[in-house]
């Protein structure tokens, strides 16, 4: 029975703060905030010393800090999911400690060149890719899944605090001190998240069955995604967003600077408005989605931001741009802790943080690539025209929702299932014997034989992306009931990992469905056969 807004349980449920009952998930939490904080000032000083070498390399900041995540997403995915997470996150915290710290000290010795100063970026960037999918992955250990879409909200606010505290402040420490002050708290920050890791004991896990090597994970990971279409239309809703979202972040310094005549006090305050705006959202949220649901979500909230771009091509008064700003954090939140809860919930364990990876590769890929191409439209076209074309570019974003819509959850359950029995051989295969093919034998009325080929397409896909490289389902000529399904698998590790790891409770209602349209009293067949010239020692063969 569904709870009613009153309840206890639905007020729980309900609440925006809910996962940071969490202690674990609390104290990362709290340490990320401070991260963030430091990050948003080095962004801001990075920009601000840059802002009088024109536009190209001003939105090169943006390309240098997310260009690594195209290039890292999917090894660091297969790092997150190979080893330990969080082994992975200290080495990242480690890593940006140290790049932090070295452009902290280039600065103070007034030795920071643009060159070198994209080049640390860039590298910062390397570090933040490396960690992106393992924190990512971990939510799912830190809160009930029920609670994903808050503590996705929860993320998106946690960084937008930061925006409204971290640009304001860096802005000042800029204008007061120097850039060099905002590049060492940026390395001090990163101090918070390592020592809640030391302190973490994170619960074993169980490795995945097999020895799967790098490219192998990685093949691994591309075909899951590939063939799950629900993932797949996630990462297309972000592809269509993110162009014209990258337009606010990539353009707002000169818009600040150019248009409103501001100094990095005032562009801190403008990147601040943003920041109050998603806190202030993250309250409304929880009430907006039950109102509009998540597809009427992203709509509206590109049809706001379209409005924030326009507001800033047109209005010349700070205090109107700032308002402006207010209503576009809390579309950017809207947005983006939609989509990442979308990918959270859909994901299984064993492929989560190699799924997250492509989610971040296309949102950060996305805007790394918009971002020099808004800030050459602007120098070609001017400032104004460009932020009007990425209005129109939200706006169609906005407009395609309704054709291709996020799509329902409610069939989606990515618990690990262990339900295939023990393969019935004669003898014992490496695990490096290969390839594999299985062969399923059914037996089908023919009142059923349509239906029975229908569903069997959610199978197909449930082969495809626990390992299968080809798939086909044959009817036989001589006897029409008769119906067999053939994949092949690279090795026989591969298909003990379809057994033991990669099947979830989804696949297995996928099977039970097509299943209960069989002959009754009959059970499928099924037989493992394996490649003469690479297979196992079978006793006997010539």
């Amino acid at each position: 029975m569904k709870s009613t807004p009153s309840s206890p349980a639905s007020a729980e449920t309900d609440s925006p703060w809910a996962p940071l009952a969490a202690r674990v998930f609390r104290a990362l939490w709290i340490a990320q905030l401070v991260s963030n904080i430091g990050s948003w000032m080095q962004t801001v000083g990075a920009q601000w010393l840059l802002v009088g070498h024109g536009a190209a390399l001003v939105t090169l900041v943006q390309t240098a800090a997310s260009l690594p995540v195209v290039l890292l997403a999917l090894p660091s995915g297969v790092l997150a999911d190979r080893f330990d997470r969080r082994s992975v996150l200290l080495t990242a915290q480690f890593a940006m400690i140290a790049v932090s710290g070295a452009l902290a000290v280039l600065a103070f010795t007034h030795a920071l060149s643009p060159t070198l100063l994209l080049v640390l970026t860039f590298l910062l960037g390397c570090g933040t890719a490396l960690m992106g999918p393992a924190w990512q992955a971990i939510q799912p250990e830190l809160v009930e899944r029920r609670r994903l879409g808050q503590a996705a909200a929860l993320g998106a606010v946690n960084m937008n605090l930061a925006r409204a505290v971290g640009p304001a402040l860096g802005g000042a420490v800029v204008a007061a001190a120097g850039a060099g002050w905002v590049f060492a708290f940026n390395a001090a920050s990163y101090l918070g998240i390592a020592a809640v890791l030391l302190v973490w004991r994170r619960p074993r896990t169980d490795a995945p069955a097999g020895s799967e090597g790098l490219l192998d994970a990685l093949h691994a990971g591309r075909r899951y995604v590939w063939n799950a279409p629900g993932i797949r239309r996630v990462l297309l809703r972000t592809l269509l967003f993110i162009p014209g979202g990258a337009a606010l972040w990539a353009l707002l310094p000169l818009t600040a600077s150019r248009s409103l005549g501001l100094g990095s006090g005032g562009y801190g305050l403008l990147l601040a408005a943003v920041g109050v705006g998603a806190v202030a959202g993250a309250f409304a949220l929880p009430r907006v989605r039950r109102v509009l649901g998540a597809n009427g979500t992203l709509a509206a909230g590109a049809v706001v931001f379209a409005g924030l771009l326009a507001v800033l091509a047109t209005v010349r008064t700070p205090w109107l741009v700032a308002a402006a700003l207010l209503p576009g954090g809390l579309a950017w939140i809207a947005v983006l802790s939609t989509l990442n809860a979308a990918v959270q919930t859909r994901l299984p364990g064993w492929v989560r943080a190699r799924g997250l990876a492509v989610y971040l590769l296309v949102f950060q890929g996305g805007q790394a690539l918009a971002a020099p191409l808004w800030g050459a439209v602007a120098g070609w076209l001017g400032l104004g025209d460009c932020l009007l074309i990425a209005a129109a570019v939200m706006l169609l974003s906005a407009a395609t929702v309704r054709r291709w819509p996020l799509r329902d959850t409610d069939g989606i359950n990515p618990s690990p299932s262990d339900h295939w029995p023990a393969p019935p051989l004669v003898f014992e295969p490496g695990e490096a014997d290969g390839p594999v093919l299985v062969s399923v034998v059914y037996r089908v009325p023919a009142d059923h034989r349509v239906e029975f080929t229908d569903r069997m397409h959610h199978v197909a896909r449930s082969r495809r992306r626990t390992g299968a490289l080809t798939w086909g389902l044959y009817q036989d000529g001589g006897e029409p009931e008769r119906f067999v399904e053939t994949y092949l698998i690279s090795s026989w590790a591969e298909h003990l990992a379809q057994h033991h790891v990669r099947l979830t409770a989804t696949d297995r209602h996928h099977e039970e469905r097509a299943r209960e349209l069989l002959t009754p009293g009959t059970v499928p067949e099924v037989t493992h056969a394996f490649d003469t010239a690479s297979g196992p020692a079978v006793p006997g063969r010539p």
